[in-house]
């Protein structure tokens, strides 16, 4: 069956990247004992670790960001443990089934999929319920569109002595993140959300007090590919790779936080959330309805929107994706909805308008009443407001 071509994907990743990165991901590859690419691989933790904003250890793991995520959660749990999981969406949830499975002992808050666990229910629940040693969330839960407010949970679950485990793979280099001033115990991301970079690496940034109980859990995958541990006794104390890292993604991941660093991270950070001012405003004048239930708890790297039962949001993607030739996300079990996303190189400029126009006119073409022009014109506003703003 022929597809009709691709002109933009504004979807929530893989990303589309820069031509930079493209050129990196080009580079010669070498032998990963190669001096070079040792001093290769150590830039780039050192430039993750900026990005990270933390001074604790950073691994870089071979595997789109799932493979850093089940890592983690395996590292740091032990049959019987008790962990308090928050569930505010589809990636929420998973970890929740992911630590039962591991042999946790699982307390979970669950919030419907359009609104966000607050940090008084965590506080409330760790008082409750002593002895819980783990709180897992999810910072930005990508198909749903919604922001955990990590910067108060962590020093909550620090204050209850519990460690955190934090899932911010579509959020680093888009939305703020201080993993040591939220005392932050692990997190995971990914290259190809906000970063714009290859899904092939997870990275990991691991603090002294999460390596101990790594180390001296009994469960924690030893001589395996999802092995924290052998990260630790191998790469990090004697330089030996515990797998042979694809050299093309390194240089792709160096790239990116290259291109984030130069740009300045808190500039990075400023442009998506322009772009997703811009992209709620076009939304909410097209006569559309959002599909987190505030503004305060929308991911500035993804905009869900709301369909009404009589159209089907992978129907919807299709149609926008083979008509108009742009790529945009469907709710991946979240809900019945569309994501447009503003991650990397796509958070800036004009992109929020190509994806406002191709889904209100999409969502016309199956029956929607859109006003096309009011989105435009409130979303045309809001950049040229940004840029005003700039340039004073």
């Amino acid at each position: 069956m022929s597809t009709a071509p691709l002109d933009f994907t504004l979807s929530a990743g893989p990303t589309m990247a820069t031509p930079r990165t493209l050129a990196a991901l080009g580079s010669p590859i070498v032998y990963h004992y190669d001096p070079e690419f040792i001093a290769t691989f150590h830039r780039a933790e050192e430039k993750a670790a900026k990005v990270f904003k933390t001074t604790n250890d950073i691994v870089l793991m071979q595997g789109e960001a799932i493979v850093g995520l089940e890592a983690a959660a395996r590292a740091m749990t032990r049959p019987g443990m008790k962990v308090l999981n928050l569930a505010q969406g589809v990636f929420g949830k998973g970890m929740g089934y992911w630590l039962t499975s591991f042999g946790a002992e699982l307390h979970e808050i669950e919030v419907p999929y359009n609104e966000a666990v607050s940090p008084e229910a965590v506080e409330e629940y760790l008082q409750q319920n002593p002895g819980i040693e783990l709180v897992t969330a999810v910072h930005s839960e990508t198909p749903s569109g919604t922001v955990t407010d990590c910067s108060k949970i962590g020093p909550i679950a620090a204050k209850y002595g519990a460690m955190t485990l934090i899932d911010a793979v579509s959020s680093i280099g888009g939305l703020e993140f201080e993993t040591d001033e939220w005392q932050i115990d692990v997190v995971v991301t990914g290259a190809q959300k906000c970063l714009g970079g290859p899904p092939g690496i997870a990275l990991l940034a691991i603090s002294d007090r999460a390596w101990e109980r790594i180390l001296d859990n009994p469960n924690s995958p030893r001589d395996s590919y999802v092995s924290l541990v052998d990260w630790k006794l191998k790469w990090k104390q004697n330089e030996a790779f515990p797998y042979t890292p694809s050299v093309s993604d390194v240089h792709g991941v160096e790239s990116v936080l290259d291109q984030v660093l130069e740009e300045g991270l808190e500039q990075a950070i400023a442009r998506h959330a322009a772009a997703a001012r811009a992209t709620r405003a076009g939304v909410r004048a097209m006569g559309l309805e959002l599909w987190a239930a505030s503004d305060e708890i929308a991911a500035d790297c993804v905009t869900s929107v709301r369909l009404p039962d009589s159209v089907d949001h992978v129907e919807a993607r299709t149609h926008i994706r083979n008509n108009y030739g742009v790529m945009l996300s469907s709710g991946q079990g979240a809900g019945n909805l569309l994501r447009l996303a503003h991650m990397g190189p796509s958070a800036r400029g004009m992109y929020p308008i190509v994806g406002l126009a191709a889904m209100g006119q999409g969502l016309r073409d199956l029956g929607m009443q859109v006003d096309i022009g009011a989105g435009i014109d409130a979303a045309l506003t809001e950049i040229a407001a940004t840029r005003q703003a700039a340039a004073v």
